[in-house]
């Protein structure tokens, strides 16, 4: 992402997998997890969505880490229909997470579905302190539930993830979900927006229990 950014490896249950680390300008707060989109479609972890995630997470303090799955860039093994890919979401969470550190998880398209996955398998007291979810894949994917305070945007006029499934998926759940007018899935000419967006979302307080 910039000179700054620390290439390192995880060993995956398909070998290692290639991360990019990332820490904010002043001290630390926690750690960000970030899942890109679909490996097959050309998903990587330098996606322009993948990037404007990990730097709304660095603007509140949290440290980053992105990483290729399985047979993407210089991570190890092949593409397993997404099964193997929540495997190695999994993995990176075991290896990145410091023992009670704060934790945030995020993800576009595919990434977002991964990301729902990740967290369900989760013991309760390890979950993420909240998540954020981009245009996700809520029509290709059976994306599991999430917690009510998580973080979902959705452009309007998505090509690729109708507004429609994110709504239905959403429904049932009670779910916000903040709609961009007018933009795409890739949110060309508007990812400026949507890092003001989440930062900004990402910066509320979670509601009490």
């Amino acid at each position: 992402m910039n000179v700054h950014t620390v290439r390192q490896t995880v060993a995956g249950p398909a070998g290692d997998i290639d991360c990019a680390l990332d820490a904010p300008a002043g001290e630390s707060l926690g750690v960000a997890i970030i899942c890109h989109p679909h490996p097959v479609h050309g998903g990587t972890m330098d996606n322009k969505v993948v990037i404007t995630l990990a730097r709304a997470f660095l603007a509140i303090g949290f440290r980053t880490v992105r990483f290729n799955f399985r047979g993407v860039g210089s991570s190890q093994g092949a593409w397993d229909e997404g099964v193997g890919e929540i495997d190695d979401a999994m993995a990176v969470i075991a290896a990145r997470r410091q023992p009670g550190e704060r934790f945030m998880l995020g993800g576009f398209s595919f990434g977002a579905y991964v990301a729902s996955m990740a967290q369900e398998r989760l013991a309760a007291d390890a979950r993420p302190e909240r998540m954020v979810l981009v245009g996700p894949s809520t029509q290709k994917q059976r994306m599991a539930n999430v917690p009510a305070d998580t973080i979902v945007v959705h452009g309007e006029a998505d090509e690729v993830v109708p507004l429609s499934a994110t709504f239905d998926w959403a429904r049932p759940q009670s779910l916000p979900v903040i709609v961009m007018p007018g933009v795409g899935h890739f949110f060309h000419g508007q990812i400026t927006l949507l890092k003001n967006i989440l930062v900004g979302q990402l910066q509320v307080q979670r509601p009490a229990n």
